[in-house]
């Protein structure tokens, strides 16, 4: 077993940045406004301040400080971190660099194309790398994210039906209950209703359930595989000659690519379509509601549909395909977030494909190592133990058993694991199809002793839980702070996003 961390969190009574500086302290000095006549009419009358903007006063120093003090007072990937259902990996610092350069990131997209013939090849090269992953003909990057191309999606599905003269007929999606909740809120946001499918006994729904929900009226078929509990649906060729059968479009929503990535492509299943995480299966950093591209990959007979502009090659040159009778229209903005794109670029030919298959095999022996030594632990059980289907990059499980037997819940393991310098588990995706779940994700990244690491710290947390109940239910003790009081997170006179409200608020209490 690991020797456990002695770990405790840096705390700092760190004000708001509003709240320090002095007045008339400055990071930098500039030279006083130009009072020129032809200046003057650069920004109109009615949007000009006629006050100085409310901004706080410090020196570069004190500015260098405050945000030190906040970043050594944050966890995140810096301890152990397994998330699961949103692989994470080392987002390289050279990746970093280049997108900030200025031949990125002081671009603009509607600048003659012929100075942007750089940026336009890194967008049409990987494009050409995930039609060779996927097999299929075009991807677009303007989607914000996983859930932006399935909806996506859903659009393409609908202008596809509708230019066939079928959409009033076909408003019917499928999906099913472990596929991530994205396929069916996108579905239901295009109009269509969505049916969806329950688990059965091997973890996954059955053929003749498919069988049963598909008719004239379905539209689409859209779902991961793996799913969001690690499982892999062994009949999905079947699944997709089922759904061709009856007229409709098939989506791999390929948010659980990291396991698979490299041993098998979409087209090569029968998928319409697919799409892809460049924010996490494709190295580039998962921020908190972004910067993400949710990649999304057809086939010919659906390209025309696609939103454009699309990035085009000519001979030795990049055009741009800004028009199609049949598009979509823009989803976002443009050809999606470039430095995301750039990154994922970077990423992949860095990794190149020997690599790419290595790190999905690391990934899928990392989750199996896991499995074998998280249920030793006591208490802990696995979705569908009797299922005999492999678990690939991730595997769903439960603390059923602790929380019945200890009183402690699986938020409370989070709020305890933490006290250990480790990031806490990810729980499910709503609804939980399974009591006090969390779901490990180790991907490429993490060395076996990190791992080990990882389960040794849950593993003592769960043996405080039996032993000292009171000890995790009050946790965290090492942290920031204590706990959370969550209870007020609905009452807007209780929390402030600016300056200009927490300032108002506060009056109003005092």
């Amino acid at each position: 077993m690991s020797a456990l961390p002695n770990y405790h969190a840096a705390r700092w009574e760190e004000p708001l940045v509003m709240e320090l500086g002095r007045s008339g302290r400055r990071a930098q000095l500039v030279g006083a406004p130009i009072d020129a006549p032809a200046g003057a009419g650069f920004i109109p009358e009615a949007v000009r301040r006629t006050t100085p903007p409310q901004l706080p006063e410090l020196t570069e120093f004190e500015v260098q400080r405050h945000y030190l003090h906040l970043s050594q007072m944050t966890l995140g990937m810096m301890g152990v971190n397994l998330f699961g259902t949103c692989t994470m990996k080392y987002n390289a610092r050279l990746n970093e660099h280049i997108v900030a350069r200025p031949w990125i990131a002081e671009l603009h997209p509607g600048q003659n194309e012929e100075t942007l013939q750089g940026t336009l090849e890194i967008i049409h090269s990987f494009d050409l790398i995930l039609r060779e992953l996927s097999g299929m003909a075009q991807f677009v990057f303007q989607p914000g994210g996983g859930a932006d191309a399935a909806y996506t999606h859903a659009c393409v599905t609908r202008a596809y039906h509708a230019a066939r003269g079928e959409l009033a007929q076909r408003d019917e999606v499928i999906t099913t209950i472990q596929a991530h909740p994205c396929n069916a809120a996108t579905a239901a946001a295009a109009g269509f209703k969505v049916v969806t499918l329950p688990i059965e006994e091997d973890g996954y729904a059955s053929v003749e359930a498919l069988e049963a929900a598909v008719s004239d009226r379905t539209a689409a078929l859209m779902l991961n595989n793996p799913d969001d509990m690690g499982v892999y649906n062994p009949h999905i060729k079947r699944w997709v000659e089922i759904v061709h059968e009856a007229g409709a479009l098939a989506f791999y929503d390929h948010a659980n690519f990291n396991g698979v990535m490299g041993r098998l492509r979409a087209r090569e299943l029968g998928f319409d379509a697919c799409m892809y995480m460049l924010h996490k299966t494709f190295g580039a950093p998962k921020g908190g509601g972004g910067p993400a591209v949710g990649a999304y990959g057809c086939s010919e007979e659906l390209v025309g549909f696609l939103p454009r502009p699309l990035v085009r090659r000519d001979g030795d040159r990049y055009t741009i395909e800004r028009d199609a009778p049949d598009s979509i229209g823009r989803v976002r903005e443009y050809w999606g977030n470039v430095p995301v794109v750039t990154k994922a670029y970077a990423w992949t030919r860095a990794m190149g494909a020997a690599g790419i298959k290595q790190a999905a095999d690391l990934s899928v022996l990392a989750n199996n190592y896991m499995e074998k030594r998280l249920l030793a632990i006591r208490g802990i059980t696995r979705s569908h133990p009797d299922a005999t289907t492999p678990r690939l990059e991730m595997t769903r499980y439960s603390l059923e058993t602790v929380t019945r037997e200890t009183g402690i819940t699986a938020f409370d393991v989070q709020n305890r694991m933490i006290d250990f310098g480790v990031d806490a588990f990810w729980l499910s995706h709503e609804p939980w199809l399974l009591p006090e779940p969390f779901t490990p994700e180790a991907g490429e990244l993490w060395s076996k002793e990190d791992i080990d690491l990882w389960i040794d710290v849950l593993a003592h947390v769960i043996q405080e839980a039996y032993e000292d109940p009171e000890l995790v239910k009050t946790a965290p003790h090492n942290q920031v702070i204590h706990q959370v009081d969550g209870s007020r997170v609905n009452e807007p006179g209780q929390w402030a996003t600016t300056w200009r409200a927490h300032r108002r608020k506060t009056a109003a209490v005092v």
